[in-house]
C-alpha cells in the first residue's frame, strides 16, 4: 500500500507528531503509514482523510499485488 501522507502533510505544514495527536495514535504509527509497513483500521484512515479533507481513497493507494 502507498499513502500521500507525507506530501500531505507538508502541504498543510504538519509533523508526523501533530498528525498523530489529532488521530489519536504514536508518531511511529505514522512513519510506519508514509513507508507503506503499515496498513491502517477503516477508523484510522478515515480520521487522517478527516485532518487533511480528502477522500481515503485520495490518501490511501492500495496496490493488487
Amino acid at each position: 500500500m502507498k499513502t500521500r501522507i507525507k506530501e500531505l502533510r507538508a502541504r498543510d505544514n504538519i509533523t508526523q507528531l501533530d498528525l498523530a495527536k489529532k488521530v489519536g495514535v504514536r508518531r511511529e504509527t505514522i512513519v510506519f503509514l508514509e513507508k507503506g509497513k503499515y496498513n491502517p483500521s477503516l477508523r484510522l484512515a478515515y480520521d487522517i482523510s478527516v485532518v487533511f479533507k480528502s477522500k481515503i481513497e485520495e490518501i490511501f493507494i492500495f496496490d493488487s499485488e
